[in-house]
């Protein structure tokens, strides 16, 4: 099960348990949870997701919607004795990304996730950042959605490189890639063992 360190990435397919997972350790190591929700429902089905991850969440865990900053509810909630649940980076990509104000959009989104992994490992509260692996399928045939899988890839790295733990969900089990991972120089090299 998960330790007890602070930025923790919970990563995966489309209803691979990554919410359930995040949930159930928040459960289990802390009672002050905070739930940072980033999605802004768009259409009757997203609002029926939401309404359902809300009913399964503890009455007593404070909810913060926040589409744009969650670093900024970080900062102002912070506390040792807590643990935040931000869910999810996939969505507050998409935020960003169609709020976007200039042509230089996927480097001030990449920045925007750098800020929040920052603020996320220096928080004396737990933070679990869950988000979505989307480039594992076919090329998108339109702009925007190339430009969307390539900037969250991009924020998925930026994440797992802050993350003391990254866990991997496929079909609700949970694989922990850190541990795994091949350490590399920075030629860009395997390191020497």
């Amino acid at each position: 099960m998960l330790s007890n360190k602070g930025l923790i990435m919970v990563t995966g397919a489309a209803r691979s348990g990554k919410s359930h997972f995040a949930e159930l350790w928040a459960r289990n190591v802390a009672e002050s949870v905070y739930f940072i929700a980033t999605c802004v429902p768009q259409d009757e089905e997203m609002l029926v997701r939401v309404e359902h991850h809300r009913q399964r969440r503890p009455a007593a865990w404070v909810t913060i919607e926040e589409a744009l900053d969650p670093a900024q509810a970080i900062a102002e909630y912070d506390a040792p004795e807590r643990v935040f649940i931000l869910d999810c980076l996939t969505l507050l990509v998409t935020n960003w990304l169609l709020g976007r104000e200039s042509t230089a959009y996927q480097q001030e989104i990449l920045q925007r996730v750098e800020r929040l992994a920052k603020t996320a490992q220096n928080a004396r509260a737990k933070v679990i950042i869950v988000t979505n692996e989307v480039g594992w399928g076919i090329v998108p045939a339109d702009r925007l959605s190339r430009d969307y899988r390539d900037v969250l890839g991009r924020a998925n790295q930026i994440m797992a490189a802050y993350a003391d733990e990254v866990y991997l969900m496929v079909s609700g089990l949970a694989l922990e890639l850190k541990t795994l991972s091949t350490p590399l120089n920075t030629a860009g090299k395997l390191a020497a063992e």
